[in-house]
C-alpha cells in the first residue's frame, strides 16, 4: 500500500475535512498528478463539500455510493452523517491510500468506509444495496456512469452528482427544450431529475475549463408499459440520432422502412411528423410496445 500521510501542520480545521494544502500533500506523496483522461479535478473547499452533503441530505442510516473518491475531501464529509460510505475508485494508488487518510482524519469512522478499485461501469448488485449515490463524476463518463448505477443497483433511492454544467443541463431538461435529448429521456425512465445549484471552478484543483452544477435525481416508478427498457432506450436512441428529422423518417431504419415507423407511431398515438425531442418517456415506452405488438 502507498503511504499517504498529512502533513503535520495541515491537520483539517474544525470539521475534519481535507485543505488544500493535505490535498496537495497526499497528491505528492502519492505521486498523482491529475489526468484529464480520467476526469481527475478535486475539490479543495470545505464549504463545498459541506454543500454538497447539505443537498443530498444523507442521514446516518444510509449506505452512500460513492464513485471517484479521489483522495477523499467529499468521503470524509459523507462520513461526517454517520452513513455507511462505498467508495468506488479506478485509480489504484487513489484506491490504495483512501482508508489511511480516512483512518488518519477521521479514525472513529474508518470502519464505516468500504473501498473498492474498479471501473465504476463494471459495478454490479454485488457491491451491495447502497440507498444513495452521492459524487463528483468525471466529466468524460457523467452520464455512462449515472445511468449505469441506476439501472444496475435499484436500492439507490436518491443521488446528487456533480457534473459540467453543460451535461446538468442535458440530464434535467424537460420535453421541448433545446437540450432535451437521449441523457434527458434515459434519466426520465429512472427518476425526477432537477438542477441543485452551480459550482464555481475555483473550488477545484486543478481548476477545469468548464462550470459545474449539481443534479439531484430522485427515483420513481418507470413509465408502465409492457416494453422493456431496452426496448424503449433503442427507441429513444433511434429518435434521437437524427434531430432534424421527424420521428416517422428517424425511426425508419428502427422500424424497418418509414411505413413502419408510420404505422407504429400512430398505433402509440404518436404524430410520426413531429421529433423526438417533443416526447415524453412514456411516448418512447408507448412506441416500443406498439411495436412489440406489431410484430407477434
Amino acid at each position: 500500500m502507498v503511504q499517504s500521510e498529512l502533513p503535520p501542520s495541515g491537520a483539517p480545521a474544525g470539521a475534519g475535512l481535507l485543505t488544500p494544502a493535505d490535498i496537495r500533500s497526499l497528491a505528492d506523496g502519492l505521486g498523482v498528478r491529475p489526468t484529464k483522461a480520467l476526469g481527475q479535478n478535486f475539490v479543495v473547499d470545505g464549504g463545498t463539500i459541506r454543500r454538497i452533503v447539505r443537498v443530498a441530505d444523507v442521514h446516518a442510516n444510509d449506505v452512500v455510493l460513492e464513485v471517484g473518491p479521489g483522495l477523499g475531501s467529499l468521503t470524509l464529509g459523507l462520513l461526517q452523517t454517520g452513513a455507511e460510505v462505498v467508495a468506488v475508485e479506478i485509480d489504484g494508488r487513489l484506491a490504495d491510500a483512501l482508508s489511511t487518510t480516512v483512518t488518519a482524519v477521521a479514525p472513529s469512522a474508518a470502519s464505516r468506509l468500504r473501498v473498492v478499485h474498479a471501473d465504476a461501469m463494471t459495478i454490479s448488485s454485488e457491491i451491495g444495496n447502497p440507498t444513495a449515490l452521492v459524487a463528483n463524476l468525471p466529466y468524460n463518463v457523467a452520464v455512462p456512469v449515472l445511468l449505469h448505477v441506476l439501472a444496475t443497483l435499484p436500492t439507490v433511492a436518491s443521488a446528487l452528482v456533480m457534473v459540467q454544467a453543460e451535461v446538468a443541463d442535458r440530464i434535467v431538461a424537460p420535453p421541448g427544450s433545446r437540450t432535451y435529448g437521449v441523457p434527458s429521456a434515459k434519466a426520465a425512465w429512472y427518476a425526477d431529475a432537477r438542477r441543485a445549484g452551480s459550482v464555481s471552478r475555483s473550488v477545484f484543483w486543478p481548476v477545469p475549463n468548464v462550470d459545474s452544477a449539481l443534479v439531484r435525481l430522485e427515483r420513481r416508478d418507470p413509465p408502465s408499459t409492457t416494453a422493456t427498457r431496452e426496448e424503449t432506450f433503442a427507441v429513444i436512441d433511434a429518435a434521437f440520432s437524427q434531430r432534424r428529422k421527424t420521428l416517422r423518417a428517424a425511426l425508419a431504419g428502427w422500424a424497418g422502412s418509414p411505413d413502419r415507423a408510420d404505422a407504429t407511431l400512430r398505433a402509440a398515438g404518436v404524430d410520426p411528423s413531429l421529433r423526438g425531442e417533443r416526447l415524453e418517456v412514456a411516448q418512447f415506452a408507448a412506441i416500443a410496445e406498439h411495436a412489440q405488438e406489431r410484430q407477434r
